[in-house]
């Protein structure tokens, strides 16, 4: 009694212990006095909810490593198939099926450019696109094992001023038909397949011709001093200029300015030449007469009455030139890298040993500038006009649009016209 009763005095009992002794213990321990100043004690459900938390961020993380995974595996499939298909195929071209067992080639081409490139009239064909290189390309679907698509685009989808057209760069088609291998810029950009014409496409210089009949640019002319105006888009382009000769001279040209319009095409460029704003043209040799007006089965693209007048309102003074190319038209120019060629090029030579590639080089008058096989005829010795080098034209010929180096210059009137683009 007597122990409970001192334990009382100092406090009340409790397992043993007394309250007072727990204090003492509490306070000798360090224990804060006030027990809003005690943190906050881990509960067990605490605990528990964040490893809930954890549990639910596990699926999220293995799925992420499943995407992963499987990603990495499809991309090294998709390499060893393109490493070790046995198969040659197409480069691809967004929105277009590629070929199953086969290539699947789109050729471009623009219809103002006759017999190259131009629409096809009942009886050819219904408004298709036409022409030489149209042609040839469906031809090597008969040699090769190759499905060939041609359509219409513009030039300068293909080829711009001095720099390759959007299209072609952009992958809307696999290459443009009938470019001529020109030596310069183009080769920076483009690769050229093999030539389907020899080299036929010989550069010219075009001038207006006075009243008199003779050209307002001398044949003996350098050139010196004078604006030549260069047809956007097109071969020959300004650069071939300085790397053709002068065949009366037998010098190259030089101290010329060279003006290029704000158009793609021939017929801006001609509308310079003929309201006065150039001297003179560079422009293929035959291009007056592939754009000379009236031309059966073909709808023109360009404008006939500034074309009309060869041998009349204008002329050629330099004929002949073929400095500014290394090769003939080819079947077609692609993207530099693109491997177009290594599908195209082996059909082209296997086609252009058949009876048809003969037959196609008839139908287009291209006899002479088809590289000849077993079936075509002796050649003869008529030259186009456009292909004699200005030395070799008849004399007193700018009448014919084709003047010789002895024709002079014009002392006559301008007959200076303005025409609309």
């Amino acid at each position: 009694m007597g122990s409970w009763a001192a334990g009382a005095r100092d406090g009340v009992v409790i397992g043993g212990h007394t309250a007072s002794m727990d204090i003492e213990l509490s306070r000798k321990q360090g224990s804060p006095r006030s027990h809003t100043d005690q943190p906050t004690p881990r509960s067990w459900w605490a605990t528990s909810a964040e490893s809930k938390q954890s549990c639910k961020h596990s699926p999220l993380i293995f799925a992420i490593f499943t995407v992963a995974v499987a990603t990495a595996v499809l991309s090294s499939a998709v390499l060893y198939f393109q490493l070790t298909s046995p198969h040659t195929f197409e480069p691809p071209i967004s929105g277009i099926i590629p070929g199953r067992d086969k290539p699947k080639i789109i050729l471009a081409q623009d219809v103002d450019w006759p017999p190259y490139a131009y629409v096809a009239t009942p009886p050819e064909g219904d408004f298709d696109v036409a022409g030489f290189g149209h042609d040839v390309a469906k031809g090597l679907e008969s040699v090769c094992d190759i499905e060939v698509v041609t359509r219409q685009a513009a030039w300068s989808q293909c080829w711009g001023s001095d720099a390759i057209g959007d299209g072609l760069d952009g992958g809307l088609f696999h290459g443009c038909m009938t470019y001529t291998h020109t030596a310069g810029v183009r080769n920076r950009y483009v690769d050229f397949s093999y030539g389907i014409l020899s080299a036929n496409k010989p550069a010219g210089i075009l001038t207006r011709l006075g009243s008199d009949g003779k050209p307002f640019l001398d044949p003996m002319s350098d050139l010196s001093g004078k604006k030549i105006v260069d047809v956007k888009g097109w071969a020959p382009t300004a650069d071939g200029l300085s790397l053709v000769n002068n065949w009366c001279t037998n010098t190259r040209y030089t101290g010329y300015e060279v003006i290029t319009p704000a158009t793609d095409g021939n017929d801006a460029a001609m509308a310079m030449l003929r309201d006065g704003t150039a001297d003179g043209m560079f422009v293929y040799a035959d291009q007056a007469y592939n754009y000379r007006p009236n031309q059966a089965d073909v709808t023109s693209t360009w404008n006939e009455a500034m074309w009309t007048g060869l041998g009349t309102k204008f002329a050629y003074i330099g004929t002949g030139m073929l400095g500014h190319s290394y090769n003939g038209t080819t079947l077609a120019i692609s993207k530099k890298g693109s491997g177009l060629n290594a599908i195209i090029n082996p059909c082209i030579k296997k086609f252009m040993e058949t009876k048809a590639y003969h037959d196609v080089c008839k139908k287009h008058e291209f006899e002479a500038s088809c590289y000849p096989n077993a079936f075509f005829p002796p050649p003869s010795d008529t030259s186009k006009p456009w292909m004699l080098k200005t030395n070799e034209q008849p004399a007193n010929s700018c009448s014919t649009g084709y003047c010789d180096c002895a024709a002079g210059v014009s002392l006559g009137a301008d007959d200076l016209v303005t025409f609309s683009i």
